[in-house]
């Protein structure tokens, strides 16, 4: 089997059943599937796939150990890097990270890596099997800003080494973008990432909802007050950013965030809640990315035509390839080499239409892609009633304006380390996309990470 160029295929939805519904789209490895796809593994002395991964977990180790049919064993080897690995082994962009860097994808198709990552997590969930934790504490306290990835992941490691952490959410439910940014058909909200957070429940750590930091208490407080010894700022990238045209304040103009968030953490999805979220006839999302992906794809489901408008060419979308050849698989159109000019609206101040102008691809530009440039004369009008705006998100300001002598840039991210997290403030760490504006998860994590070991090094030497 170690010769075998192909992968073992996984299981999907039909894409005309899951267009309608939002149930999972992929169904993952049987036991036996996982077996046969482990033995492609070339199991390499120097292997590359842990360089690509953000968390470093041992990839080999784990994938020899599903070979084998330790599932178990398996899950302890993953369980020493990654905290939350049913998540990662769904959400992250294994084509671009480990699965990128797999030998065998020279003369055929790289491991699966992220589907047997996946089948070990779900194993584990299934059959209890529970995180290894800190046997003794060490006394010392820390506040977690953030339940998302990279607060998650560093309260994790945290208490693994002992410490007493205490996770504080601003939102009334647990998981951050991964219960309020990502589709229940990516990433099931009960099934997965509440399971998830039990696990690292189970580690000891601590959890306080509805805690809006820079409102009902500061970072300052924390410290001075609550006998916090360190603080992770862990608190995501959740402000979203607009085009500035006109018409963009019009009725049926929405930002992804704002959109997903109905659906996704309001279950607007489900029939049985009450949450409004307009449908849509005709729905355009804005942008190229996964979340507009999600925006997208969440739309079709709602009944609704839905067409992405990019500016660049296909071979430019940074969305993962997987999610576009599922939206392409479910009906969603792309409008690619095309650019907004004006949302158009009617007597009544609802969306009716945009117009917009074709683009051609130029020179590259500071981030090595081809810049756009428009097409004199191209414009014209479609007809639309609903725009979703997924152009990026930058952090919050709150926290950074609450907190004396925290250091943000131009973008209003907190500057910190890239290999500790340390800020310019003493104590106080901070990771994830609050650092680095809207990133992926598996880079969150491994901010959290970071943050973790900068920490436990912080308070080691004080």
């Amino acid at each position: 089997m170690a010769n075998v160029l192909e992968r073992v295929p996984v299981r999907e939805q039909d894409p005309k059943v899951r267009a309608t519904n939002f149930e999972e789209v992929c169904l993952g490895y049987s036991k036996e599937e996982a077996m046969e796809e482990a033995t492609r593994c070339l199991n390499c002395k120097n292997a590359k796939c842990i360089k690509g991964c953000p968390v470093s977990i041992n990839i080999p180790a784990f994938i020899n150990e599903v070979k084998e049919g330790n599932i178990e064993e398996a899950y302890k080897i993953i369980g020493q890097s990654s905290a939350l690995p049913a998540i990662c082994g769904r959400v992250c962009p294994q084509e671009s990270q480990c699965e990128g860097q797999c030998i065998r994808g020279i003369k055929g198709e790289p491991i699966s890596i992220g589907k047997l990552e996946r089948f070990v997590a779900d194993y584990a969930l299934e059959n209890d099997i529970k995180p290894e934790g800190a046997k003794t504490t060490n006394g010392h306290k820390v506040a977690v800003i953030g339940s998302g990835p990279s607060g998650l992941t560093c309260a994790g490691d945290l208490a693994k080494l002992g410490y007493d952490v205490t996770v504080f959410e601003a939102l009334h439910e647990l998981g951050g973008v991964l219960v309020y940014g990502i589709p229940e058909f990516r990433l099931p909200k009960q099934k997965i990432v509440a399971k998830e957070i039990e696990k690292v429940k189970e580690l000891g750590v601590k959890f306080e909802e509805n805690v809006v930091i820079g409102r009902s208490t500061t970072i300052d407080q924390l410290i001075e007050e609550e006998n916090f010894e360190a603080v992770f700022i862990g608190s995501g990238a959740g402000l979203p950013m607009f085009m500035g045209i006109p018409g963009e304040n019009a009725n049926g103009v929405f930002s992804a965030n704002e959109y997903l968030t109905r659906s996704n953490l309001m279950k607007a999805f489900d029939d049985s809640f009450d949450t409004p979220i307009v449908a849509g006839k005709k729905v355009a999302v804005i942008g190229g990315g996964n979340v507009a992906m999600d925006a997208a794809r969440t739309a079709l489901r709602l009944g609704a035509e839905v067409h992405v408008v990019y500016r660049r060419s296909e071979a430019e979308l940074p969305a993962r390839a997987e999610e576009v050849h599922h939206a392409k698989e479910e009906g969603v159109i792309f409008d690619l080499l095309t650019n907004p000019k004006e949302i158009l609206v009617d007597e009544k101040g609802y969306v009716k239409g945009m117009k917009v102008v074709k683009m051609e691809l130029g020179e590259p530009d500071a981030s090595g892609r081809r810049r756009p440039v428009e097409i004199e004369g191209s414009e014209y009008d479609i007809e639309l009633d609903t725009v979703i705006m997924s152009l990026g998100t930058s952090p919050n300001p709150l926290i950074a304006s609450t907190t004396e002598g925290l250091e943000v840039n131009k973008r209003r991210c907190i500057v910190a380390d890239d290999e500790n997290g340390q800020t310019s403030k003493a104590a106080v760490f901070a990771g994830g996309d609050a650092v680095t504006g809207a990133a992926t998860v598996i880079l969150a994590m491994g901010a959290g990470k970071a943050g973790a070991k900068g920490i436990h090094e912080y308070l080691s030497n004080k």
